[in-house]
């Protein structure tokens, strides 16, 4: 009997299908339809990424600023704050399991950023696009 249910476990492992999303569906698509309220359409991995690598303009020291400055350009990889040196976890959710899960940290997270690195608050839009990017990492 404990072969035949290890083996029906084991069974089940295999064939069940592995979802490669790892972000939290309900927070994301809370986001999403928080953005899509304010005028965006739907998030653009490639526009997100777009933005992500885009190099804006800031006050001395630090005048160029983007998002990989501190977080990296590949989000599976820990990042450091240039301005505090304070270490960053990886936001990849492939790599983070706590990436994405929580709305009022996501809100945080961007009202802070964008304004240090793009020196105003992101548009809906652009919100969307970075959250569809960080989401399929």
């Amino acid at each position: 009997m404990k072969k035949l249910l290890i083996s029906f476990v084991t069974t089940a492992l295999l064939v069940t299908p592995v979802s490669s999303v790892f972000a939290d569906e309900a927070t994301v698509n809370m986001l999403m339809k928080s953005y899509q309220s304010q005028g965006a359409k739907s998030g653009n991995a490639l526009r997100g990424e777009q933005f992500w690598n885009k190099t804006f303009s800031g006050k001395t020291p630090f005048t160029e600023r983007s998002c990989k400055s501190c977080h990296s350009a590949n989000l599976k990889n820990k990042g450091e704050h240039v301005r505090t040196g304070k270490e960053l976890k990886p936001l990849a959710p492939s790599i983070n399991k706590l990436s994405l899960t929580k709305v009022k940290k996501v809100n945080k997270w961007f009202k802070r950023n964008c304004k240090w690195t793009i020196g105003k608050e992101c548009s809906a839009q652009e919100k969307a696009d970075i959250l569809a990017f960080i989401k399929q990492q």
